[in-house]
């Protein structure tokens, strides 16, 4: 069985075990768990921010973050895919009174900077304030520019908005722009100016942002748990709402050494599941070519790939990967007509997988029809 449907499916090495197994703890509700403590403090030194707070989810801590930046009537600018606004089950609208205003994608994932000025709304006893502008990087596997990051910044701050990241593939996203830029260097590219390591480049994101969600639980390989970074007084908030939601935990240290582990030891080799990514993606191409088509994967940026299938073949194709234990998520139908495939690299899936799967995929295509 191989399993691409999402690097949250990642289980724990042997040594990030024997890490949780050793962690000491304390009741994090009182604050005295010092594996919690040291995993909060050694995450905000890591990414420029004077405090975090550890949760159980990426949707909790962004919740958390929404809730501690707005207030009931307060709107939120998010984008029409962003996971805050249609992947977290509405909790900004239900659980905040916080009013999204969604707005649209350009292909390369950014919502121009003319619509979110635009959707600024007037200080008018009708319209919700507007309060916060929300980024998600990396999204759908696509990492922001840099520069475009620092103008949603300087518009935003402009305007007197929070900003707010939803950075649950951050790292992915800062290990990508570092590689680029490590290639521009020696391409001679004076544009590729900035750190050229990946927790440099991270910081350098988090600069633009007032608050930032990391996901401990995808690309890094902890069993579980996010963190929400911030200002102390941003996080003091957060930690209020955390306990109103039943957030608060009592001796998590042993899920909080996972995340240190993660931090500390899987940051780097992100970069082995882009490379890998990119292979499965060049790989599903070149089968389709020599059978005449029937699917198209888009390049993958980071560690997802997206697969267009085509409809005459969606159904049979989907069964015969079932069948064959390569497992991915998407359904027939569900984006119109044929099937989107999301395919996405991470810890448990080595060479050897992406070979096997696309050798899955060259017999469904060899196969009489």
């Amino acid at each position: 069985m191989t399993d691409f449907r999402s690097d949250t499916v990642t289980r724990p090495s042997p040594a990030m075990r024997a890490a949780m197994a050793s962690a000491e703890v304390g009741d994090d509700v009182f604050g005295d768990d010092p594996t919690v403590n040291r995993l909060q403090t050694q995450a905000a030194q890591m990414l420029g921010y004077e405090a975090a707070l550890f949760a159980t989810s990426g949707t909790q801590t962004n919740l958390l973050g929404l809730l501690a930046h707005c207030e009931r009537g307060d709107e939120a600018i998010v984008g029409q895919n962003w996971h805050t606004y249609k992947w977290e089950a509405g909790g900004m609208a239900v659980l905040g009174s916080i009013q999204p205003q969604p707005l649209d994608h350009a292909p390369d994932g950014t919502i121009p900077l003319a619509a979110i000025e635009a959707a600024i709304k007037p200080d008018d006893a009708h319209f919700a304030r507007t309060r916060l502008v929300v980024m998600e990087n990396t999204t759908g596997g696509k990492v922001l520019p840099m520069d475009y990051l620092r103008d949603v910044r300087a518009l935003a701050t402009a305007r007197g908005l929070a900003t707010h990241l939803d950075g649950a593939r951050l790292l992915n996203a800062a290990v990508e722009v570092a590689r680029r830029r490590v290639a521009g260097h020696h391409e001679g590219d004076t544009r590729s100016a900035g750190a050229t390591d990946a927790l440099g480049v991270a910081r350098e994101i988090c600069a633009q942002f007032d608050s930032v969600s990391v996901c401990l639980s995808k690309g890094l390989g902890a069993p579980v748990g996010s963190l929400l970074l911030g200002s102390t007084p941003f996080i003091a908030r957060a930690r209020r709402w955390r306990k109103m939601l039943g957030g608060g935990m009592r001796q998590a240290g042993i899920i909080a050494a996972g995340g240190l582990f993660a931090l500390e030891h899987n940051v780097q080799r992100l970069g082995q599941d882009h490379v890998r990514a990119l292979q499965l993606a060049e790989g599903l191409n070149a089968i389709a070519a020599r059978h005449g088509g029937g699917l198209q994967a888009e390049l993958p940026q980071t560690n997802i790939v997206f697969v267009k299938v085509d409809a005459a073949i969606a159904q049979p194709f989907s069964e015969h990967m079932q069948a064959h234990g390569v497992r991915c998520t998407g359904s027939v139908g569900r984006y119109g007509a044929g099937l989107v495939q999301r395919w996405v690299t991470h810890l448990d899936v080595g060479d050897a997988d992406v070979a096997r799967a696309l050798e899955v995929v060259a017999a469904f295509f060899a196969r009489p029809r």
